[in-house]
């Protein structure tokens, strides 16, 4: 008779246990919640923006706010390099796309000419340098300012991502489009207005040195600021400005943790936690400058500016004008990393969870009728094993649904789409089985024979056609994005376990059937 090794029958009674349950929170769901479901390891099934609503946005990058950084850093590395080389100069300055500045003597006669070229080379070549006469001027090239926004597009997505994540959204939409935008969806958020808060606050975190050559006073009056300092506002309203050296002696980006806490005075703060290479720095900074001023930077304002009383390495505490809230989020903020640019919200909008009801409900009338269809069609074509196929078919749903909830893929209306599409495919493999049965009987050939032979010389057939389908849904996966991504995850999933059900599934059903009943002939 048929054999059916035992340690097959093993694994397909275990998938199939598996799949059921990390189907069935999805059965006692309340909101996309579990509900009296809590000991069992699936989760419910992300619904997409278009099923349950939530919050669209389109951002853009301020490249203009990025291009004028850079050439602020730019000039002041060529201000340190220049006075190392002892390269007389005068009016450096960052413009918002060049550096600007004059040599006093000539070159040529001071015998400086190697040492500014090779300043000039070390820019890289993302940079093309001008000069006429004493007068040099650095801009960024096309090369240049395409990579600078494609590296700041890049990193905006990736930050946006890690503070979301931590926020309790599940799968954020965020894709970049055109040069300088970013679509962000966030299903079910019921609160844009701070997830805006988390978006659009830069929270670039830097530790620099006050300037004791003048007082903010002084530099308001008179309108000059020291070379190579800037005068900033603090954080708190109403208490006043600091003049900070440009020169960023610790950045943000050395930061390894950040927590909200109290200070001592029970006021809220932010705990933070320096990696290797910054607590170097800071233990470094701090220790040469005992007794000075040392500004706390976030976002261009000063949050404080503590005195240096002793050397400090690796943690330290922000404090300010903050509540409990506002530390919670900044610590996030912080964690996350810095923005490399502004975030500009061009558009927003906000999608009714009706919409999404509605097309759930549709969605579910589809499949249910498919599945009713298809249901009868195979019951009529080949009796009792278009029985064992529906009962496949339907083991082969409750496995595409436990496989969503495992990986915790979102679901959005295409997604529906290809399952319902999945349905009419799932029976194809059998269909070509039962077809081969047929031709094996009229041939002749005993009843277990021709099962045995229509499994074996259908299954080629079966493996190219579902292969190359599932090479259609991998592609539309990898090169297309949002609800397309959406039906490629639920169309390869429907091919795997559709394939797996009519090759396993179904011939275990045939196989305990035959060998109980051990029929003579077989009408099909």
């Amino acid at each position: 008779m048929l054999q059916f090794e035992t340690w097959k029958k093993a694994v397909v009674i275990f998938l199939v246990i598996t799949g059921i349950i990390y189907a069935l929170p999805n059965l006692f769901s309340q909101n996309g919640e579990k509900a009296g479901t809590a000991f069992l390891p699936g989760q419910t099934i992300n619904l997409g923006l278009d099923l349950q609503g939530g919050s669209h946005l389109l951002l853009q990058t301020d490249l203009n706010a990025v291009i004028a950084e850079r050439m602020v850093g730019i000039s002041e590395n060529l201000r340190l390099a220049l006075r190392e080389e002892k390269i007389r100069f005068r009016s450096l300055k960052a413009g918002k796309d060049e550096v600007t500045f004059s040599l006093r003597d000539d070159i040529i006669d001071t015998g400086k000419q190697s040492q500014l070229d090779t300043i000039l080379r070390d820019l890289g070549r993302d940079f093309d340098t001008q000069r006429s006469g004493q007068n040099i001027t650095i801009r960024l090239n096309e090369a240049g300012l395409q990579n600078l926004a494609n590296q700041t597009v890049e990193q905006s997505i990736e930050i946006i991502r890690r503070r979301l994540d931590p926020d309790g959204t599940k799968e954020p939409v965020i894709q970049r489009q055109g040069k300088d935008r970013i679509l962000v969806q966030l299903p079910g958020v019921d609160d844009p207005e701070r997830i805006k808060r988390l978006i659009g606050r830069t929270a670039r975190l830097t530790f620099q040195l006050v300037d004791m050559r003048s007082t903010a006073q002084e530099a308001r009056s008179s309108g000059r600021v020291p070379p190579g300092s800037v005068l900033l506002e603090s954080a708190d309203e109403g208490g006043g400005e600091y003049i900070v050296e440009k020169r960023v002696m610790v950045s943000g980006e050395l930061l390894e943790n950040a927590s909200a806490g109290f200070d001592q005075n029970s006021r809220p703060a932010v705990n933070f936690q320096l990696n290797a290479e910054g607590a170097r720095r800071f233990g470094r900074v701090t220790g040469e400058n005992i007794g000075r001023p040392f500004a706390i930077v976030l976002d261009n304002k000063v949050v404080s500016a503590p005195v240096i009383q002793s050397q400090i390495f690796g943690s330290g505490q922000i404090t300010g004008n903050f509540n409990v809230a506002e530390t919670n989020e900044l610590a996030l903020v912080l964690r996350a990393g810095a923005l490399p640019a502004p975030l500009i919200v061009l558009e927003e909008r906000s999608v009714g969870p009706g919409l999404g009801a509605d097309s759930i409900a549709a969605g579910e009338i589809a499949a249910l009728v498919g599945l009713a269809l298809v249901i009868i069609y195979m019951v009529m074509s080949y009796g009792l094993f278009g029985v064992f196929a529906d009962i496949a078919l339907m083991v082969n749903v409750v496995l595409i649904l436990g496989a969503l909830s495992a990986l915790q893929a979102t679901l959005t209306l295409p997604g529906i789409a290809g399952i319902v599409l999945t349905m009419g495919m799932a029976v194809d493999a059998n269909v070509l089985v039962f077809e081969r049965i047929r031709e094996e009987l009229r041939g002749g050939r005993r009843v277990a024979q021709a099962i045995e032979a229509g499994y074996s010389r259908a299954l080629s057939t079966i493996i190219d056609s579902n292969l190359t389908t599932l090479f259609a849904a991998l592609f539309l996966f990898v090169f297309g994005s949002g609800p397309v991504k959406g039906f490629a995850v639920t169309l390869s999933l429907g091919i795997v376990t559709s394939m797996f059900t009519a090759l396993m599934v179904t011939r275990l059903l045939i196989v305990l059937w035959v060998n109980a009943k051990r029929p003579k002939q077989l009408e099909l």
